[in-house]
């Protein structure tokens, strides 16, 4: 839909355009008070401004009655539903109350976003950093645990706020608490840190470091209370007679509880484009819908009474499932277009979407700010923008069915690759055959495991038939993931680093849209399909269509120009890259606009187009664990080209070229031994080892003995840096838990190194190594101690590997 066609429809529908601009207000209210006020302005002149006096063109009517349509909001002026249907083109009164309407609009969805973060941020929590305390908790969610540190769950604290609780298994011995349940915490309340900043989104104010953790044996009442029950009785039905793996995939497509999936599998589905299914959402909602229906017309209920089920049971089903952006956003759309059933009049899909937008934004403004949130909003958008002439299209080389999955799919598949860009830094190109091999049985399996879900309210053993028919389905969903995701080039790698980022992304994307839409209804017309496009038209969809190949163009040559290079960490973001520089080490970390450099590699080595690649211009340390050429080689190479604040020298006095160069360096020195604290920006790093070197120390024997032992902070991810230095000398050493481990001595064999991970525990592990070197590093032992890592790499084989870690969440992408 071109931007004066848009326009126009939102001035014939003037109470769309007071939802899009009190939606805009929440939105923005708590971002910049300079962009609510510019954004009311322009709802004011959208409103203000006479609509053009020449007809409108053929599609403009076609937009126009897409908002119109039985399938889009509550009804307009010829059903009784709009009143002021039509009134934005009328007299320059009534244009004047519409534009003071809409600009009120902006203002006053700010004004509510501020209350209600007031509100939900404003208890004692947040000012209790740092203090003891003790007080019944409400658990609000699963608890999740994690393969390192302790195990977290968000839990409403009565009179103080919502925290998350961090839990430590070992002191906490026994299961769990479940979702309801009121429990007795003692601990210490913190800053919430990088891995639990995302709970803010969700109202959280502070973290609570657990202490002690005490049941009471009660649970909440009320209505949650029931639903508590009720999703207890879910969770054991849909768990019955089922293989572990099966049950976990099971509960996340029907109650959206992905907790007990492993993280390949979790994989497998995003790589795949089929990780929709494991967020409940829309689709649940319609399923839903479809089967209570069909239910109700098959006992002989009236359509009003399968309409009112159907309502109350939607109504159930949001916080049954937790209640997330994705399924709030279902949930408030679906009701209203049964409201408007129940009314007798058209359901207007993109009034009920901006409806939707409006109350999840209104109970909470973080919301927007949750990629579950942003993805939904983004997918159905582009599904009621583009899936009519999609399927259109298709429709002419493909069967009925076929063609509405397809088009379904690329059309989400389109609306949402920038944000997964943004978010997740891939873009799946398995999505369409994935989805299109899936499909038939994604239904089957919802409506199977809802069937299960309620009978297991009567008794868990009745949901036992239904599970039984669900496993083969659910076998294949996870054999189409696998197989799908196992792929070449089933993911592609692709990261925004910005919201402006973001725009553009959109913007090429909008415009490549308008370009294709354009060509090909200029070849419809010349077989004579469609009839010609008025002259006007004509230019502005040749203007398109440039426009369309210029963004496509640059796109293109900006990727290209790009390749081989890393973006570089946007604010607050830390980088950890395990460099590939052959068999050696070097490991770069990165945090507003502080680069360190731990280790070089060999001497002629490819470090200095590592860097280059990572856009590292100068470094503010330059660290070397000790006097060997694979750790220290490129050293003086580094020191001639790239602009270095300071040396961190392990290896002093070791006579080796490097170490007999460093003197002529201007970079300042300093001899580096355990007990020193450096800090770098956001980054500090404890030195571990070696002791300070008596009066009487000589440099000989084995420089890996006395190699830097470092741990390095930021925030609250911790990596540990042994450099060459294995059990023999760490065995000793006090460590903490670490959430990333750079294995020692390229991977040799070490008896001590299982010990060390389970001191340590961590979920990353880098294992820098040259590819086909001749030590047979890393060995079989070392690679079996690593098993219990979640996710380990090689840089023989992966290629040098970045962790990004921001907004409480870790991402991995690679590079040659």
């Amino acid at each position: 839909m071109r931007a004066a066609t848009a326009r126009e429809a939102l001035r014939r529908h003037p109470r769309h355009l007071v939802l899009l601009a009190l939606t805009t207000g929440l939105v923005l209210g708590p971002l910049s008070p300079l962009a609510t006020v510019v954004a009311a302005t322009l709802a004011a002149a959208i409103a203000v401004i006479p609509p053009s006096a020449r007809p409108a063109p053929d599609d403009a009517r076609a937009a126009d009655s897409e908002v119109d349509a039985p399938r889009g909001g509550f009804g307009d002026a010829r059903t009784g539903g709009d009143v002021l249907h039509g009134a934005v083109g009328g007299p320059a009164g009534v244009r004047l109350g519409v534009s003071l309407a809409a600009a009120a609009a902006v203002l006053v969805g700010a004004v509510v976003a501020d209350v209600r973060i007031d509100a939900i941020e404003g208890g004692p929590l947040a000012r209790m950093h740092g203090r003891a305390m003790e007080s019944p908790a409400v658990l609000l969610e699963p608890v999740r645990e994690r393969a390192r540190g302790p195990a977290v769950a968000r839990a409403r604290l009565p009179g103080l706020g919502v925290a998350v609780l961090r839990m430590r298994a070992e002191r906490h011995p026994g299961s769990w608490p479940e979702v309801g349940d009121i429990v007795q915490v003692a601990g210490e309340v913190t800053p919430l840190g990088p891995f639990d900043a995302y709970q803010r989104r969700r109202g959280a104010t502070a973290a609570v470091d657990v202490a002690e953790l005490q049941s009471t044996g009660e649970r909440r009442g009320g209505l949650l209370g029931v639903v508590d029950g009720a999703r207890r009785r879910a969770e054991a039905g849909l768990s019955g007679h089922l293989p572990r793996s099966d049950a976990a995939l099971l509960r996340g497509m029907v109650l959206g509880q992905d907790e007990e999936l492993t993280e390949d599998v979790r994989d497998d589905f995003k790589r795949s484009g089929l990780a929709h299914v494991l967020a409940v959402s829309g689709q649940n909602v319609m399923l839903l819908g479809v089967l209570v229906l069909a239910a109700g017309a098959i006992t002989g209920l009236g359509l009003r009474a399968r309409l009112l089920i159907a309502l109350a049971l939607v109504a159930f089903y949001v916080p049954l499932t937790g209640a997330g952006p994705s399924i709030q956003r279902a949930g408030v759309m679906g009701a209203a277009g049964l409201v408007a059933a129940l009314a007798g009049r058209p359901a207007h899909r993109w009034y009920a979407l901006g409806l939707a937008a409006a109350v999840t934004l209104a109970l909470n403004p973080r919301a927007a700010g949750e990629p579950g949130w942003q993805l939904s909003f983004a997918a159905v958008v582009a599904l009621l923008a583009l899936v009519r002439p999609l399927r259109k299209a298709l429709a002419r080389h493909m069967p009925g069915p076929v063609a509405d999955v397809a088009a379904i799919t690329t059309a989400a598949t389109l609306g949402t690759a920038p944000l997964m860009a943004l978010h997740f830094g891939q873009v799946s190109l398995a999505a369409l055959p994935a989805n299109l091999l899936a499909a038939a049985a994604i239904a089957p399996v919802m409506w199977l495991g809802m069937l299960a879900a309620t009978a297991a309210q009567v008794d868990p053993v009745m949901a036992t038939p239904f599970n039984a028919a669900n496993g083969p389905l659910l076998s294949f969903v996870q054999w189409v993931a696998h197989t799908m995701a196992s792929a070449p080039a089933a993911a592609i790698p692709a990261r925004l680093g910005s919201p402006l980022a973001l725009l553009a992304a959109y913007g090429v994307l909008a415009a490549a849209i308008l370009g294709i839409r354009a060509a090909w209804r200029r070849a419809m017309q010349r077989i004579g399909v469609w009839p010609p496009i008025p002259t006007c038209q004509s230019r502005t969809r040749r203007i398109a269509a440039l426009t369309a190949v210029v963004a496509v163009g640059l796109a293109v040559f900006a990727s290209a120009a790009g390749t081989g290079t890393l973006d570089p960490p946007v604010r607050g973001e830390l980088i950890v890259s395990f460099l590939n520089v052959g068999q050696g080490d070097a490991t770069l970390l990165r945090r507003d606009g502080v680069a360190v450099l731990v280790d070089t590699g060999p001497a002629g080595g490819p470090i200095l187009d590592r860097l280059a690649e990572a856009r590292v211009r100068r470094l503010d340390a330059l660290v070397i664990t000790h006097a060997q050429n694979d750790h220290e080689g490129a050293a003086l190479s580094i020191l001639r080209h790239i602009p270095t604040r300071l040396v961190v020298n392990g290896g002093a006095g070791w006579p080796t070229a490097v170490q007999r160069g460093l003197p002529r360096s201007r970079a300042r020195t300093l001899a580096a031994h355990a007990g020193q604290r450096l800090t770098f920006g956001g980054i500090t790093m404890r030195l571990l080892w070696p002791p300070p070197p008596s009066p009487t120390f000589r440099a000989e024997g084995d420089p890996n003995n006395r190699a830097i032992v470092a741990l390095v902070e930021s925030g609250d991810f911790a990596l540990l840096l042994p450099a060459d230095a294995e059990s023999d000398v760490t065995a000793t050493l006090p460590f903490p838990d670490v959430d990333a481990l750079k294995v020692a001595h390229h991977g040799s064999d070490d008896e001590g190194l299982p010990a060390l991970i389970e001191r340590t525990r961590p979920e990353f592990a880098a294992i820098e190594v040259g590819a086909d070197n001749t030590y047979g590093h890393p060995t079989a032992s070392t690679l079996d101690a690593l098993k219990t890592v979640d996710h380990v790499y090689r840089t023989d084989r992966d290629g040098s590997v970045h962790l990004r870690l921001a907004h409480g969440r870790v991402t991995v992408e690679r590079s040659p």
